[in-house]
């Protein structure tokens, strides 16, 4: 059985599809990684109103994921855009994000994080977009509605990117006294320990994409 057919399979179960979606964006999204920087934006924040930008900022990765979900397919259409290309550059994008998450880098520029400290709301962007649902997650949603071929799919998917809405919005309300805690060492071994599986991940991305040309 193929990967691409295995992943079908997989999808036509509403649990299955629900988990497989979540379990494939958990660790691209990566909330821990986005809480100091959220934190960091809402210094001055009082509680409710810090609150209140980290429900805003899990509702726009909720959105943001699922539009593409539902769309992504016309818009491998429209550009005659093929599944394995797809597979080798969503794959190349996650191996951008996994390696500057391995050595430390930033996921933002240095320009949006000059717009980020003057701006008064910083929940579409930068922590929504770029931060949490980047091109990386985006293009694995693509990938994932190219393979869906029911509603029952598409509605776990939802369910899968809806339940990692709330865990992104778990992490941003009580994440900063963990991220205290741990300091800044033990924060960053964290990050790159999911670096390091999110390379993983696109590295079996592009191996997918080239077996599928071979195909």
């Amino acid at each position: 059985m193929t990967p691409g057919n295995a992943l079908q399979h997989i999808l036509r179960d509403l649990p299955s599809a629900a988990v497989a979606t979540f379990l494939a964006l958990f660790p691209i999204v990566n909330p821990f990684g986005g809480v100091p920087m959220f934190f960091t934006l809402t210094a001055n924040f009082p509680p409710a109103e810090r609150n209140h930008t980290a429900l805003k900022t899990a509702a726009y990765v909720i959105a943001i994921l699922v539009v593409f979900l539902f769309f992504g397919r016309f818009v491998l259409i429209l550009f005659g855009i093929s599944l394995p290309v797809l597979k080798i550059a969503g794959g190349l994008i996650v191996a951008n994000t996994a390696w500057g998450m391995v050595t430390g880098d930033s996921r933002m520029t240095a320009a949006e994080k000059n717009e980020a400290t003057t701006k008064e709301d910083i929940s579409l962007t930068p922590m929504a977009m770029p931060m949490l649902s980047g091109p990386g997650s985006i293009g694995v949603v693509m990938g994932l509605s190219a393979h869906a071929n029911s509603m029952v799919a598409y509605l776990g998917m939802v369910i899968g990117i809806a339940a990692l809405g709330v865990v992104v919005y778990l992490f941003l309300c009580l994440g900063g006294p963990l991220v205290k805690r741990l300091g800044p060492g033990a924060a960053g071994a964290i990050n790159r320990i999911f670096g390091f599986l999110l390379l993983a991940i696109a590295v079996q991305l592009v191996w997918n994409g080239v077996a599928d040309f071979k195909g």
